[in-house]
């Protein structure tokens, strides 16, 4: 088959990036010939990877370009002539390449693969300036909440009715989790399928030893609880002297968590690992009793629960969004209440505390990410979906006047 796979970046800077080249890669192996059109915006990473590429910014004019991107429509019209995919298969699309793409996949099998809340949360987080969930749809409350500043509220309420007007263009839409498809469909973008994302079948961990060890990775921003773990591991070391904690991951709260773990007298326990490329975090983490996942939003999936369990890992992790339905409590791991920094301690200790349970753990994490989470079963699940498609699979309006009701 021919499947042309669409995002808005090319350069390897986050998990939906690197998922898109694990899926042209594992495509490309079966035989097919897939390619990945993308914006040529620069958002760190180690150059562009993309087969196409049209014009993107991360200037202050991307508000502008991710609502109307004449580029991306001239440049998208263009390769759909000249290599007549069977399937388009896009990912994120609304940051750089804007709605205005849509118009050109009415005629062909397209399906829209939805990583994050961004069709329906012009921050893609649905999350408040506080911290706290966002439970009403996009509009006004986003000015209103402070959640954007009226020249960017303009234009990208604008870029979302785009998108409800034209999204009947796309045959399919599948979540990376039911709680990215339930969110969806409470607005009425449906129906929706479900496919976890996938990760590569790696060789176990050795058995743990030493001291025991926490492990994070995953960017450095407010919504990613960093701040609510080193709170709790300081917690964790008046029971445990000899614990300590591993960061991988870099981004805006690095300095202000550099400050937090010397406030908290944790400068000989903790480590800042910086950017590490999965390589070398797999190396790194190998030794970890357990990798904490302390999100104070609702993670879409979750890739670094899955990836620690396909290790052998055990796993503490935020009890929300596609978090729990990766991690089975008292099974493969602990769930615990976004921000409550009293549980998460009390959640690591009682594995750290544990060497067997740590163990236990993270053999029936494995067994699972095998089973669920692996890469192959990920990439085989859309090659049934695109066959369906390409086959002339029935044709649904992704937005619908009434909101759609779970399967």
């Amino acid at each position: 088959m021919k499947i042309l796979l669409v995002n808005d970046y090319g350069t390897l800077t986050g998990g939906a990036e690197v998922g898109v080249r694990t899926l042209r890669d594992g495509l490309r192996w079966q035989g097919h010939d897939a390619r990945l059109f993308s914006s040529c915006a620069q958002a760190g990473g180690n150059g562009n990877i993309a087969d196409y590429q049209c014009f993107g910014t991360i200037s202050r004019y991307r508000t502008l370009l991710q609502t109307v991107n004449p580029w991306a429509f001239q440049k998208l019209r263009q390769v759909l002539a000249d290599f007549r995919p069977d399937v388009v298969h896009v990912k994120m699309f609304l940051t750089q390449l804007s709605p205005l793409i849509l118009p050109l996949l009415k005629n062909v099998p397209s399906l829209y693969h939805v990583v994050w809340y961004r069709p329906i949360c012009p921050l893609g987080t649905k999350v408040l300036p506080d911290g706290a969930p966002c439970t009403v749809p996009a509009g006004m409350a986003c000015y209103q909440n402070g959640c954007l500043p009226l020249r960017d509220w303009l234009p990208l309420m604008f870029q979302m009715k785009l998108f409800r007007l034209w999204s009947s263009a796309f045959s399919l839409i599948v979540a990376n989790s039911q709680a990215v498809r339930n969110a969806l469909l409470a607005e009425g973008i449906g129906p929706v399928e479900v496919i976890w994302n996938g990760v590569p079948i790696r060789p176990p961990r050795p058995p743990v030893s030493g001291p025991p060890t926490v492990a994070f990775a995953g960017r450095l921003v407010p919504e990613k609880g960093v701040d609510v773990l080193l709170r709790a591991f300081a917690r964790v070391k008046t029971q445990v002297p000899e614990a300590s904690l591993v960061i991988a991951g870099d981004g805006p709260e690095r300095d202000r968590l550099q400050k937090l773990i010397a406030d908290l007298e944790l400068s000989s326990s903790v480590t800042m690992l910086g950017y590490l490329n999965q390589i070398e975090l797999e190396r790194r983490f190998g030794a970890a009793w357990v990798q904490a996942v302390p999100s104070r939003w609702a993670e879409p999936f979750g890739m670094v629960a899955s990836e620690a369990m396909m290790r052998g890992t055990a796993v503490v992790a935020s009890n929300s969004g596609g978090l729990a339905e990766i991690v089975q409590d008292r099974q493969t791991g602990l769930l615990v209440p976004p921000g409550d920094v009293d549980t998460l301690a009390e959640a690591l200790l009682e594995i750290l505390q544990d060497r067997e349970l740590a163990e236990q753990m993270g053999k029936a994490g494995r067994k699972v990410a095998l089973e669920c989470f692996n890469e192959e079963t990920y990439i085989d699940k859309f090659v049934e979906l695109y066959q369906t498609l390409d086959y002339g699979g029935v044709r649904t309006p992704a937005v619908q006047q009434e909101t759609a009701v779970g399967k």
